[in-house]
């Protein structure tokens, strides 16, 4: 078996294309305080130079206007978007919008509803409009979408919805509401719920609030385009059946088409911060002077830089890896491998921003450099996309079907031994008799 991440040399100049604009004209956005509409005004030319190169919407196969890269080639992409909130805005692959884009054209391609298309997966695609995945609940289903509560069921032609949503993400600022809810509780477990897609403004939608977090608690997510993570009511709300995404009781099949690649790039712009993080963290160490020397002529920060840097690569030739693995067997086949980088992947995010503060000391500390921010979007890394428990519990399964008992260990020495003297007893008797 041949593992081989290289791209073509026209990708590495596009990559190279990439890495300069993010560094020259999107980076700097940060340092602004900016509306809604000004950021977008400033944002509108900066997406036209990025369709203008063929980048824009890449996660998607050309017949729905994307450029089909690959898993690969999405993730070197995201890797160097990551390091910028704005990043994924600019190249129109932000979250969630880019993976409900991804359901929209899945559900399409299995039920024929092409009518979908044009009302909501170009305008989506076009930035025209906004979208919010709302599947997690608050007092049921968040780690494990089996015990959803949130019902629909079909009268005629339509779809009544009721039930209790939280951290719907972006849900206080999007146009449509790509529900996950039961349809059928008769089902087997993972054939119950469907998917619908809610107008946010449809009658008996009441968008709750917008529940503020660790990561930001002073909703300053909306400058980078985000609408938080909106806490939504569904009362009695009524949407034509053929809202449906896909087939009824496809919602965990979709789920995980979406959420698999969405991985891939949530780990690849985690390594992209990690990576901005470390540069801080170097570049501190080269110049700050305390009890005599430099810090980077200490073990202990020697030491930190070591790790991270060895951590980093680590993600990365994982991450690829599954990345690899997905684009050659499809993303049920990676299932192992894309469970491992989540978890792994979050906490050296973690580690290396925590590292590069503890260098900083209080400037770290402060709002002053962006390590804060950093710090608090990695923490929650370890529990939106799944908990890292249950990519843990899911690596471990599947590691085990590849193992059985044995009442003697197999690397039992006494019993090997035994073995051996078997294997080459006529090897053994010349070799005794010629003594």
């Amino acid at each position: 078996m041949a593992w081989d991440f290289s791209t073509e040399p026209e990708f590495e100049e596009q990559l190279a294309w990439m890495r300069d604009f993010v560094r020259d004209e999107i980076c700097p956005l940060e340092t602004l305080d900016l509306d809604e509409a000004t950021r977008d005004a400033i944002l509108a030319p900066l997406k036209e130079q990025v369709k203008a190169r063929g980048l824009w919407a890449a996660h998607l196969p050309p017949d729905l206007g994307g450029q089909g890269f690959g898993q690969v080639r999405l993730g070197l992409m995201h890797e160097i978007l990551g390091r910028t909130p704005y990043g994924p805005v600019a190249f129109g692959n932000n979250a969630p919008d880019s993976g409900n884009a991804e359901l929209l054209a899945h559900g399409i391609a299995a039920s024929g509803r092409d009518w979908q298309r044009e009302k909501w997966l170009e305008p989506l695609l076009d930035g025209r409009i906004r979208s919010a995945f709302s599947m997690t609940e608050p007092d049921t289903a968040g780690s494990d979408p089996t015990l959803l509560a949130t019902r629909a069921v079909r009268h005629g032609d339509e779809w009544v919805i009721d039930g209790h949503k939280w951290f719907t993400s972006n849900g206080s600022v999007a146009d449509i509401l790509v529900a996950m809810v039961v349809t059928d509780p008769d089902a087997a477990p993972h054939a119950r719920a469907s998917m619908i897609v809610v107008p946010a403004d449809a009658p008996g939608v009441e968008i709750v609030r917008d529940v503020a977090t660790l990561e930001d608690p002073g909703r300053t997510d909306r400058l980078h385009g985000f609408g938080g993570h909106a806490e939504i009511r569904y009362h009695a709300v009524r949407v034509p059946y053929e809202n449906l995404v896909g087939n009824e009781g496809d919602g965990f099949k979709l789920a995980q088409l979406r959420l698999g690649p969405g991985r891939i790039h949530h780990c690849m712009r985690w390594l992209g911060q990690a990576q901005r993080a470390l540069d801080m963290l170097c570049e501190r160490a080269l110049s700050r002077y305390a009890h005599g020397s430099l810090l980077a002529e200490k073990q202990t920060v020697q030491n930190w830089i070591a790790d991270s840097y060895a951590g980093i690569q680590a993600a990365r030739l994982m991450t690829l890896h599954a990345a690899w693995r997905m684009d050659r067997d499809g993303a049920p086949a990676a299932r192992t491998e894309i469970s491992a980088i989540k978890f792994y992947g979050a906490q050296v995010l973690y580690d290396v921003i925590d590292r590069a503060i503890q260098i900083h000391g209080s400037l770290g500390f402060s709002t002053d450099l962006p390590l804060e921010q950093m710090y608090r979007y990695a923490r929650a890394a370890r529990i939106y996309d799944g908990p890292d428990e249950v990519h843990r519990v899911t690596v471990a399964r599947q590691v085990l079907k590849g193992y059985r008992p044995a009442e003697v260990p197999t690397e039992h020495v006494p019993t090997r031994r035994e073995d051996a003297r078997k294997k080459f007893a006529a090897l053994l008797a010349e070799a005794e008799g010629g003594e």
